[in-house]
């Protein structure tokens, strides 16, 4: 876990070890920030990068840093040639990283994309995406393209459903079909059949908090319809488990209250299964498949008690 906020912006990192259910401290970050991305490279080092120093959301940052497990020390690196909160950070196959829209500083809705060296370091700016976005989803495709689904817009601010798809070799995005629906702070997962589930999401007006379900299949560039969650729901998390279901739990939902249910996608039926409660409703949390199948939450937000510092393990063997 990296940075943060509490009342104010945080530095701080913490490393958890499945092994003991202990956190320890990692170091600490060199600049304070929220909102910002955590990248594992090929090498086995963090990228950190931007976010915003404070919670002023014209507050964007270029900065960039790395985390060395091995040392357990941060270093600066190259900065990000467009300050940016709230973008979308993608491995490549090549071991670059794809940084993509986002808010700046102005604050305004970028569609700017640039690219990562970790061989040396540095940014250079690539295609941009057609359509500036905030809040949206990218997602590496089996063929090494990323997909981007979704979010807000300067021309649509109650949603996008638009999507693009960025061709690393020729560092150009070309538009997608659109979903069915707009969305934005929903999930898009990475399925074992190379198809891409986006769940949930928000759309500014009635019903707020969305149900629906969407398969994009990149062979067919096309979109379909899946069964729905059992429950509505926003800026909750979803983990790929070992078994190829889908976890989503926690979030916000139609009532505009944090979430404590879970439930799971299973791609052979297309239906969604209640399992156990969070044992906090959460939203805006990490969820992280561990080693033994397991998912551990942690952290997020709730309208009563603001930040939360508790985790908590889910276990699909007991759906607990």
């Amino acid at each position: 876990m990296t940075g943060g906020r509490t009342d104010v912006v945080i530095s701080s990192a913490e490393l958890y070890d499945p092994d003991t259910g202990a956190w320890t401290t990692a170091g600490v970050l060199r600049k304070a920030r929220a909102s910002h991305t955590a990248t594992m490279l090929a090498n086995g080092k963090v990228l950190v990068a931007g976010g915003q120093a404070s919670q002023l959301v014209s507050n964007a940052l270029s900065t960039v840093e790395l985390y060395d497990s091995a040392s357990g020390t941060w270093t600066g690196t190259g900065a990000l040639n467009t300050a940016r909160r709230s973008p979308t950070m993608t491995l490549l196959p090549n071991g670059s990283v794809l940084a993509a829209g986002g808010f700046g500083t102005s604050p305004t809705i970028i569609s700017s994309a640039e690219l990562y060296d970790p061989g040396c370091g540095a940014w250079s700016f690539t295609g941009a995406l057609n359509t500036g976005r905030n809040a949206h989803t990218a997602t590496l495709l089996p063929d090494g393209e990323v997909l981007v689904a979704g979010g807000v817009g300067l021309t649509a601010p109650n949603g996008l459903a638009s999507t693009e798809r960025y061709d690393p070799a020729t560092g150009a995005w070309t538009p997608s079909s659109p979903m069915a629906a707009a969305r934005e702070s929903h999930t898009a997962t990475l399925l074992l059949n190379g198809k891409v589930l986006v769940a949930g999401g928000y759309i500014n007006g009635s019903p707020g908090a969305l149900a629906s379900a969407e398969i994009y299949d990149p062979a067919a560039g096309r979109w379909a319809a899946t069964g729905s969650l059992n429950v509505g729901r926003y800026a909750h998390a979803a983990t790929l488990l070992a078994n190829g279901k889908v976890l989503i739990a926690g979030g916000v939902g139609g009532a505009g209250g944090e979430l404590a249910s879970a439930e799971f996608y299973d791609p052979a039926t297309g239906a969604w299964t209640s399992t156990g409660l969070l044992n906090v409703g959460r939203n805006y949390h990490t969820a992280t498949l561990l080693p033994d199948g397991k998912v551990l939450v942690a952290g997020g937000l709730t309208a009563l008690s603001g930040v939360i510092a508790t985790a908590e393990v889910y276990d699909p063997a007991t759906g607990t």
